[in-house]
């Protein structure tokens, strides 16, 4: 990929691109651009490009409101034709960091939040955290006016194929345009619920994994309207059948090599690794708010249909929080199940690694491993192994993030500030709502 304001300047001429989108994320993960025609292109790889941050949702108040987008070259792409048609201009893209007019870091910046957690990882001495993400998706049909519904386009299972899976034409075309974006897709397949998907991609490292996440977002979503189809990435869009979750595979290396693997450790487990793990349990309360932001995750965090709703781990079960695979040497880590492909990327990333290295920095020790099926366990054997249920409304998910200072700390106090009352203006407007259940249940009988 090309590194240099000439090398980017060569390609944008050679492949005869108009537009040049400067990609960010609000607070709330949501990929915001700034487009500047050819005319303006030195001056946007100069970070020389401002946007008005008082309409961002989580940056400044309207006094304090010019920002600058800094963009990295590692990022920059010329999208496919699958994606943009050439005969409007050809598109490039390059995600940005935010700054201030005077050129310092905003502290208010998802990716700069990142990116301050990836630098206290490497200060303790590791090279950094790589994150595998598996996100899902939904793809519904359009009303003729063009709006999402919530009817599913087809009948199909777990690993089905077509005929049954009316989505395999669109995911094809969705990792054809992912690779010619220099994804490396591993598997791509329909999963468990009607009209739901998966496609995985390889596992980089955090910073990368989150820009591949708001990637893969956009692109999917942009293929999805191209087939008339609506794709969604809402935790539970539909009572009754499976959620969609971003299960996140985790390890950290230092000096090239996993630094969680020990061939003599229990479960072959460095005591790194069970250190981290015993740090995403401690705080896995107060990083849930982050992990699954909105009031409809915790319709997906309820016990039935493989969503975890109890704080454990476990070197085989899936009803664990944590699963560690079964592959060990450079492949081993640590799967975090909770996360769901609503949260912002950066956010959600930079509070596992602040969890993380507290319970590395703290040498805390995760409980006993469980085996077998956390639901069928007795209340003693719960005990036993520590368990806690997770928070089963935002509500309590906003309030252990109140508490938790790891987490808050990672975040920043900005960030948590803006964040928490985005949520609670949400959860207030959820709560004051009358919803069609409740007619349901009241309206004839009172």
């Amino acid at each position: 990929m090309p590194q240099t304001k000439p090398d980017i300047l060569s390609i944008l001429r050679g492949e005869h691109v108009r537009f040049l989108r400067l990609q960010f994320t609000d607070i709330l993960g949501l990929n915001k651009n700034v487009e500047v025609p050819a005319s303006q292109f030195e001056k946007a790889l100069d970070g020389e490009i401002m946007f008005d941050g008082s309409s961002i949702e989580g940056f400044t108040r309207i006094e304090e409101s010019d920002m600058l987008l800094k963009p990295d070259y590692d990022t920059f792409v010329v999208f496919p034709d699958e994606l943009e048609d050439p005969r409007r201009g050809r598109v490039a893209r390059l995600i940005c960091d935010v700054a201030k007019p005077d050129g310092t870091p905003f502290e208010g910046d998802p990716r700069g939040i990142l990116k301050r957690q990836i630098e206290r990882l490497q200060k303790l001495g590791f090279d950094n955290l790589y994150a595998g993400p598996e996100p899902e998706f939904f793809l519904f049909t359009r009303t003729p006016e063009g709006l999402p519904t919530t009817e599913t386009h087809d009948a199909a299972g777990y690993f089905d194929l077509a005929p049954i899976d009316k989505g395999e034409e669109a995911r094809r075309d969705m990792v054809n345009v992912l690779v010619a974006m220099g994804f490396e897709i591993e598997a791509s397949h329909h999963e468990v619920a009607p009209g739901q998907h998966e496609i995985d991609f390889k596992y980089t490292d955090a910073l990368k994994a989150a820009d591949n996440i708001t990637t893969f977002k956009f692109v999917v979503k942009r293929v999805a309207l191209t087939h008339g189809l609506h794709a969604t990435f809402m935790p539970k869009p539909i009572a009754g059948i499976s959620g969609s979750g971003m299960h996140m595979h985790l390890s950290l290396f230092k000096k090239g090599e996993n630094a969680f693997f020990d061939p003599k450790g229990q479960h072959q487990l460095s005591k790194t690794a069970l250190h981290f793990i015993g740090g995403l349990l401690e705080h896995a309360d107060g990083m849930v708010a982050i992990t699954n932001p909105l009031v409809n995750s915790y319709k997906r965090l309820t016990p039935g249909y493989e969503a975890p709703t109890n704080i454990a781990w476990s070197a085989s079960n899936r009803s664990a929080m944590i699963r560690v695979p079964a592959r060990r040497g450079v492949g081993t880590r640590a799967e975090l199940r909770m996360p769901d492909p609503s949260c912002n990327p950066y956010l959600a990333l930079a509070v596992m690694i602040g969890a993380g290295l507290d319970g590395i920095e703290g040498r805390i020790e995760p409980p006993p491993p469980i085996q077998r099926n956390i639901y069928q366990m007795s209340v003693r054997d719960r005990r036993k192994h520590r368990v806690r249920e997770l928070p089963g409304t935002l509500r309590e998910a906003l309030e252990a993030l109140q508490k938790d200072r790891v987490v808050r700390n990672a975040l920043g106090e900005h960030a948590y500030e803006h964040f928490l009352r985005a949520k609670r203006i949400e959860w207030d407007s959820y709560r004051i709502a009358v919803h069609q259940w409740e007619l349901d249940q009241y309206l004839a009988e009172y």
